[in-house]
């Protein structure tokens, strides 16, 4: 009995040992499929992924920035006397319009004539003495040397008149150009002195507008552009005009550039230091368009998601500008092709995908989008969006 009991023994340990090593063996050795779910759901892992396609097109796109400029007078001078007198008329009435050469105001003039009147005394009797020696010099009665003398006193005493006319014209205040005049500031009897500010006078028939863009948008601009203007003080009104001239220079310190446009301004409604809104479009091009959520960065690249017959491509494309929901494609496509928006995750080079069409819809020309902002020049902010 005890015979029968030892040799049991062995025997259990053996059967342990060989059920351990298979229940490790047949762990190890699971089918993949059974794994993560039920009977089935391999195969359904297996099946084409349904992503959303959208083309390729051509659309006219263009780089459109927007700033902020302040409104200059085409003229404008503040009206001041070279010398010190006495107001004796003011000739204008504030706000008038006057035309150039319009005397404006009137100073005391009773010294001025009396110089001129002593002065023009003075030639009379220098050309009657210098008549009369020119036909004593041929008679050789009078030497060459007292005729020169002569001479040189009826030229210096013509000076003296046209100094004295100068002063006498000095007196008379007249609009430099024609325009609109401004407040007056002097009344009759004042004593006025160089650099004291009479009036304002304006030329607005036409407004220069100053605004600033930064320069990595310089290559971009030209003389010529057209640009539209709004101002807060009329709604819904817009002004048209085009650029005139670029600044020589780059501000150092905000890396901008002040651009001058015209704008036509006939009905005098744009007044000098205004604020006004600027929009201008410019290097107008046909250009590749998709939407931006097509777009897969990786590190500083881009990639999309090219499908054709029901195959995944992935491709590295290039940029360019931007806008709201969109962007360019430099390089990599072309027109027609489909590419896709919705899904990226899902998909892989190579993979078959099961696809649905999407159609885009053209953005509007003038929605706002990404903007890089300077000021130069006074602080007049400038945005770009492209």
């Amino acid at each position: 009995m005890s015979e029968k009991r030892s040799l049991a023994t062995p025997i259990s340990i053996a059967v342990a040992v060989i059920c351990a090593a298979w229940a490790i063996y047949a762990t190890q050795h699971k089918p993949v499929a059974s794994v993560g779910g039920p009977p089935g759901a391999a195969e359904r892992r297996g099946a084409p992924a349904s992503v959303t396609l959208v083309q390729v097109r051509a659309e006219r796109v263009s780089q459109k920035l927007e700033a902020l400029g302040n409104a200059r007078a085409n003229e404008s001078v503040d009206i001041s006397t070279k010398i010190s007198n006495i107001v004796t008329a003011v000739t204008f009435r504030d706000g008038e319009r006057v035309k150039r050469g319009q005397v404006l105001v009137q100073l005391d003039n009773a010294q001025a004539r009396a110089d001129v009147a002593a002065a023009q005394a003075a030639v009379t009797e220098s050309e009657s003495l210098y008549n009369r020696s020119s036909e004593l010099l041929h008679t050789q009665a009078l030497s060459k040397s007292s005729f020169d003398q002569l001479e040189a006193t009826l030229k210096a005493n013509r000076a003296r008149l046209s100094a004295a006319d100068a002063r006498l014209e000095d007196t008379v205040i007249r609009a430099p150009f024609s325009g609109r005049v401004g407040l007056r500031r002097v009344s009759v009897g004042t004593l006025i002195s160089p650099g004291d500010v009479i009036t304002t006078l304006d030329d607005t028939s036409v407004i220069k507008l100053d605004f600033s863009v930064p320069e990595n948008f310089l290559a971009s601009l030209r003389e010529g552009l057209s640009i539209r203007a709004t101002a807060p003080a009329f709604p819904g009104r817009s002004f048209a005009g085009s650029v005139s001239s670029i600044d020589s220079r780059v501000d150092m310190t905000t890396r901008s550039v002040m651009v001058r446009a015209l704008l036509a301004n006939d009905d005098g409604a744009l007044k000098p230091g205004m604020f006004l809104n600027v929009s201008l479009a410019n290097d107008e091009r046909e250009a590749l368009v998709i939407p931006e959520e097509a777009l897969s960065p990786e590190a500083e690249r881009q990639y999309v998601y090219v499908v054709a017959d029901g195959k995944v491509s992935r491709r590295e494309v290039r940029i360019g500008g931007r806008q709201p929901g969109r962007v360019e494609i430099v390089a990599g496509l072309s027109a027609g092709e489909r590419v896709v928006v919705e899904g990226t995750q899902k998909v892989r080079d190579g993979a078959i995908v099961t696809a649905i069409e999407r159609t885009v819809d053209t953005l509007p020309d003038d929605a706002g989008g990404k903007s890089h902002e300077a000021s130069a020049g006074g602080g007049s902010p400038a945005s770009i969006a492209q």
